[in-house]
């Protein structure tokens, strides 16, 4: 764990906890008390569209960053909001999984859609230039560490990963920032807290 990441574990952990005394008693996550709009953003989305965060109101969305090639975590957090989109029957088509790059060299648009798509269509990924993306990332609070190289099998090829902040924002209808959910959260926290948000 490198030391931008146990610099920003107090103030994570003292967010949750003061979100888990103040929140509604439906919402496990750490919650924005009060709520604040979301911030917009304007960027390229694996569906061919411009994509503005706006355009979903009227839907939960669930907000995460990450790329096509992380190892771990990603895959890990993808794997469990497809899982409580499932859980949620019909009322799953009124969330929307928003993914937003954090790798723009390797990550372009259709690049995005394939991955996303293996964990469940109705995810939308989002890129654009470096300079558009730290803005959004700076704008949701996202660390980013740089690059760190890595060798792969086969031994001529080399590759690489990207430390970054795996919170998973769930917005509500209206546009506002309700939860901060960490990563570790399983499918059925995520359920429990978008259904909660769904029926608002």
């Amino acid at each position: 764990m490198n030391s931008k990441v146990l610099a920003l574990l107090p103030l994570l952990f003292f967010a949750v906890a003061v979100g888990a005394a103040e929140a509604p008693a439906e919402l496990r996550a750490g919650v924005f008390d009060p709520p604040r709009l979301a911030p917009d953003f304007s960027l390229r989305g694996s569906d061919g569209s411009q994509l503005e965060l706006s355009r979903y109101r009227g839907k939960v969305v669930a907000l995460g960053f990450g790329y096509t090639n992380c190892p771990s975590v990603c895959p890990v957090t993808l794997g469990y909001l497809a899982e409580a989109r499932k859980k949620l029957g019909a009322r799953g088509k009124d969330l929307q999984v928003v993914y937003v790059t954090v790798d723009p060299e390797r990550d372009n648009a259709e690049q995005l859609r394939k991955f996303l798509a293996s964990f469940d269509p109705t995810f939308v990924g989002a890129t654009g230039t470096p300079a558009q993306l730290a803005d959004v990332r700076k704008a949701y609070g996202i660390t980013l560490s740089d690059k760190i190289f890595i060798d792969a099998e086969p031994k001529s090829r080399t590759t690489y990963y990207l430390d970054h902040s795996s919170f998973v924002y769930l917005i509500d209808r209206g546009g506002k920032l309700r939860a901060m959910m960490p990563f570790g959260v399983t499918a059925d926290d995520i359920e429990h807290d978008a259904k909660a948000l769904l029926s608002r």
